[in-house]
Formats: structure tokens, C-alpha cells, sequence
């Protein structure tokens, strides 16, 4: 998991890009879970709260700009 000074150091280009990727997992898992596939059960909520993250620090951005 990423932890915030890490995002902070990305570009707000690439940040968009993995808001995009933890959206399109965060798909498949309830996919998953939907089909009884799911094995890591945990990984759904660490995705929720990375999205979160995300989110949070593209908010900052926009509120500052």
C-alpha cells in the first residue's frame, strides 16, 4: 500500500492513472466476489481506502490551485 508521502511525490497526471487502475480492481473484486472467486477478502478494503487516499490528496490539489 502506498503510503501518503508517496503519493504526495506523484504527479497529479499520475494519480488520476491510478485512481483509474484501483477503480478497474476494485471492479473485479466485487466481481469476484459475486461469483464466490474471491480468495484475498482483505484486498477489498485496502483498495476502498487507497481510492480514498487518492481522492483525498487530488482534493487538496484542486482546493489549492
Amino acid at each position: 500500500m502506498s503510503n501518503a508521502a508517496d503519493l504526495r511525490a506523484k504527479s497529479t497526471d499520475q494519480l488520476n492513472e491510478q485512481l483509474l487502475d484501483l477503480k478497474k480492481e476494485q471492479f473485479n473484486l466485487r466481481f469476484q466476489k459475486a461469483s464466490g472467486q474471491l480468495e484475498n477478502t482483505a484486498r477489498v478494503r485496502q483498495v476502498r481506502r487507497e481510492i480514498a487516499s487518492v481522492k483525498t490528496i487530488l482534493g487538496e490539489r484542486s482546493r489549492t490551485a
